[in-house]
């Protein structure tokens, strides 16, 4: 006998005892990887979300697509493992605890470098796991026993490792280079770190006067306050306006620090100089402009910085000294214009580049940094996507992936910060050497020996750390078991605003590091089996309602806590992947998440009418045994027609949803598995199985068993199928089916419905389709003829093949409200109702609406010629027929031939309305 359920659906009193019960049970756990099977496994590795993370709406699609596809995997039999873990995420940490600690007046500075990173493992300890306990909270069936750190020991010998191999090969290098800089955080950020965004501003143009006194040239600049730095003026070399002043001299005005005299710089000739902009003479601060440190490099210029880490100006004795760059921009314009130099202003749109940590204005600047050179690490990533190694869904992020990986430049991973993984680099004190080394401390120098030796104070781009995962997460650089068997990863499921942050870098640092490591057998790695995984779905944006970008400035950010606490886990999670189309952004809606939280409710009901009908049963003497596997189990021939039909359309759904989820077609696969539970299970089996279930003395218990049984074993499929999509209410459903003794531990251990060739019987759902129909007119036509509800009517059909219903007979007359149904020749008269299977007449004594009837019929003949103009018009298209898929096409015109039929019954009835 199953256990009691409660009237009333209420996910918030099973959900946290489901959640906790998979953790406790660790039923997610891989088994050891000398137990695991030499096919393929299944395995995922969970973007790490920084430990500063709450869970967004991001973060539950991608969670919620990764864990459909991990429970189905498990379902269908293969070994997996979904690996779970959180990045130390340097800046995001870093400010944290310097908010933190700034609440107290104090600053890192202050406290030092070691109590500094004490005080953020203390906060990583204490409120780092928030976001995996949302997850745990939310029943993601990850294995928590392989959970990690990006700063944890193992990983740390990773990074270590790497990049000492990365300096050994020459591939990592120290340099003086133009970087974007944060000036709040003072520290160097990446390309990929900068958001763009236009603002209005204004375009300088100002007289420099030339050495000689002989006149002066006027160039045009945004940024006067970096004049302070120029140490050239640009022209083009085909521009004829400045074909006099090539190689002379001007003088810097403002330059001269307490009445010296001003900087004398050159004019050179360079082709980066745009004739068309400003005045088409540009100044040169190679210090603070990538451009411009460029045209220096080319003519030899020299680099003098004038701004500090703040972006304050720096330049000891001048009266700008101290002050932030744009009061001294204000105040060097102020100055200009008094000494008559400035020459006009005019408005100006311009890109500024943002930090996305800090939102402050990033700062061009000369700094010395650590680099990766990076086309060699590119060129074997770009052919591991070019020969199929790697795969894209949808396909078009892989050109995106490329336009980006062949215009890539090389990547600056140091940045000045004090939490992260530091450099191993030591730097002489004696003879100004570096020492890259793999021990924690080399003893000496080694290049001269001396023990005086201090490590760089810079520690590396989280990326770098995050790049490594897919191999260090499995013991990288060992050569370990995890390594043989779960290296390469199936897939990676994240979203396009990482592509190149993460899933690119993956790649590289996977295939340059893997394609050294041997195969378990000792063969060399080839590319195939160096690449991280074997493939990339990048999900889509999740927006709100009225399909713009969430934002905190817009107000407009959606809570996935709030909207699961309002409507239960299950429901959003069915939310999300009902709208989880590949390539298309979600437009999330709180009313989509109110259904889904009815068809939860729609189950809850299914299962207590059934239990109930079993407790009926045992009553009445009727016992069934469960049978759990839809896959071995079939009713015979001579079955009633709705059983029959139920578990084809099961298996029919099963096969469907396989090959959706296959394809990462999750809002087709939820609308199936919906269509299945809700339309053809609830709807219409349900209704019609009630008829069976007859469980009195005189009854026909044999087929009231027979009926019992095909239901108990459907709905037991069909949980098995909703499960990975609705974990919770279908794992309570579940084991209340079993009385708490289910044959496994969790409905997520059991096998996914796999097709039953022998149990699809395609004639049986055509015929069941037509009676649907039947029916779904006849309650139509009851409507419009005001047939009072609970009155049975005589009923007309003609049809277009056999008359006879059979069983069908007593369904018709049950869920229609039918007394007699009458097969005739011919139908005249009012309320006929025509399909091209048949015309069905009700018989209901009332005064006819002629002229409503006409308005009616005309409309439907009206809709049915727009549909054939439609059709005709597509079979004509010679281009959409040889690229429209065969089943398409042959849909068309079998809806085109029924259209025929359609019309012509249609004028008819129009005529004999007269």
């Amino acid at each position: 006998m199953p256990q009691d359920l409660e009237k009333a659906y209420d996910p918030g009193a099973i959900e946290d005892r489901w959640a906790a019960y998979w953790v406790n049970e660790r039923l997610f756990e891989v088994p050891s990887p000398e137990s695991v099977p030499e096919r393929d496994p299944f395995t995922i590795l969970l973007p790490p979300p920084n430990v500063t993370g709450r869970l967004h709406m991001g973060h539950m699609l991608n969670q919620t697509e990764m864990d459909i596809l991990t429970r189905w995997h498990r379902m269908c039999g293969d070994t997996t493992l979904w690996l779970p873990g959180t990045d130390h995420a340097g800046i995001a940490t870093q400010m944290m605890v310097e908010r933190q600690l700034a609440g107290e007046g104090k600053k890192r500075q202050d406290v030092g470098r070691e109590a500094f990173i004490e005080r953020v493992w203390q906060w990583k300890e204490h409120y780092g796991g928030a976001i995996l306990g949302q997850m745990k909270r939310l029943g993601a069936s990850v294995d928590w026993s392989r959970e990690y750190f990006t700063m944890d020991e193992n990983l740390s010998v990773a990074v270590r490792e790497a990049f000492v191999r990365l300096y050994e090969q020459g591939l990592i290098y120290r340099g003086k280079y133009i970087v974007n800089w944060d000036p709040i955080q003072q520290t160097a950020v990446s390309d990929l770190e900068v958001t763009h965004e236009e603002r209005a501003g204004k375009l300088y143009h100002i007289r420099y006067p030339l050495a000689d006194g002989s006149g002066s040239i006027v160039i045009a600049t945004t940024r006067p306050e970096t004049m302070l730095g120029d140490t050239a003026v640009a022209v083009n070399p085909d521009d004829a306006r400045y074909l006099a002043f090539h190689g002379k001299l001007l003088r810097l005005p403002l330059s001269g620090v307490n009445g010296g005299a001003e900087r004398e710089i050159p004019i050179v000739t360079d082709s980066w100089a745009n004739p068309e902009f400003g005045t088409g003479a540009v100044k040169v601060t190679p210090a603070h402009d990538p451009n411009d440190f460029a045209i220096g490099v080319r003519h030899n210029l020299p680099q003098l910085s004038i701004m500090d880490e703040a972006a304050r100006i720096e330049l000891p004795g001048s009266p700008y000294h101290g002050l932030d760059r744009y009061a001294a921009r204000e105040k060097i314009v102020e100055d200009l214009r008094a000494l008559d130099l400035l020459v006009d202003v005019k408005d100006h749109a311009m890109a500024i580049g943002l930090s996305q940590r800090s939102g402050a204005v990033v700062e061009p600047r000369l700094s010395t940094q650590w680099f990766v050179k990076i086309q060699p690490l590119a060129d074997k990533a770009i052919a591991a996507v070019e020969q199929g190694h790697i795969k894209f869904t949808p396909e078009q992020y892989a050109k995106t992936y490329f336009e980006w990986m062949r215009n890539i430049h090389d990547w600056c991973i140091s940045r000045q910060l004090w939490w992260g993984h530091r450099i191993p680099a030591w730097h002489c004190e004696a003879c100004g050497q570096i020492t890259v080394s793999r021990a924690d401390k080399p003893a000496s120098c080694a290049e001269c020996g001396s023990a005086a030796i201090h490590q760089d104070t810079d520690v590396l781009d989280t990326w770098f750390s995050s790049g490594l995962l897919p191999c260090s997460v499995f013991g990288w650089p060992k050569h370990t078991r995890d390594l043989d068997i779960f290296y390469p990863t199936s897939l990676l499921v994240t979203g396009f605003d990482i592509l190149f942050f993460w899933v690119a870098r993956m790649i590289m640092l996977g295939c340059h590091f893997m394609l050294e490591m041997p195969m378990a057998n000792g063969d060399k790695r080839t590319l195939k089996d160096a690449v991280p995984f074997r493939e990339v779905y990048i999900h889509a944006l999740v927006r709100d309602a009225d399909r713009q970008k969430m934002s905190k400035t817009k107000g407009n950010v959606i809570d996935p806590i709030e909207i699961v606490e309002k409507y239960g886990t299950d429901a959003v999670r069915f939310t999300l992947a009902a709208m989880a189309s590949p390539g298309t952004d979600i437009a999330f809606s709180e009313a989509r998440t109110e259904g889904y939280r009815a068809f939860a409710n729609k189950i809850w009901n299914a299962a207590r009418f059934i239990f109930m009908n079993e407790e009926r049963a045992a009553l009445g003497g009727v016992e069934v045994s469960r049978n759990t596997l839809i896959d071995s189990f079939g009713p015979d021939e001579n079955a009633p027609i709705e059983a029959r039909w139920i578990v084809s359309r099961l298996n029919h759904t099963a096969a469907d949803v396989n090959e959706a989820l296959s394809e990462y077609r999750f809002h087709e696969a939820a609308n199936l598995v919906y269509q299945f539970f809700w339309g053809d299970f609830c709807d219409w089996y349900l209704e019609i199985v009630k008829l069976r279930l007859d469980f009195t003395e005189n009854a026909d218990k044999r087929a009231a068993k027979a009926a019992l049984t095909t239901l108990l074993a459907t709905f037991e499929a069909a949980l098995r199928m909703l499960s990975p999509f609705m974990p919770f209410i279908t794992e309570e459903l579940w084991h209340a089916l079993y009385n708490g003794n289910p044959p496994a531990k969790s409905i997520a251990l059991s096998r996914y419905p796999q097709p039953f060739d022998e149990a699809l019987d395609l004639a049986v759902e055509s015929e069941m389709a037509t009676l649907q129909d039947l029916i779904v007119n006849i309650r139509a036509a009851r409507k419009e003829l005001e047939v009072p509800e609970r009155e049975s009517v005589p009923v007309r059909v003609r049809t277009t093949h056999d008359n006879s219903f059979g069983d069908a007979l007593l369904i018709i007359q049950r869920l229609a409200r039918v007394s007699t149904l009458d097969p005739v020749e011919n139908i005249e008269g009012s309320g006929i109702r025509s399909t091209p299977a048949f015309d069905v007449q009700v018989v209901y004594e009332r005064t006819v609406d002629v002229a409503a009837e006409r308005e009616r019929l005309t409309k439907e003949l009206a809709q049915f010629e727009k549909e054939q103009a439609n059709a005709q018009r597509q079979l004509a298209n010679e281009g959409f027929l040889a690229k429209a898929p065969a089943h398409i096409v042959d849909g068309i015109r079998k809806r085109a031939a029924e259209l025929v039929i359609l019309i012509e019954k249609t004028r008819r009835s129009l005529d004999q309305l007269g």
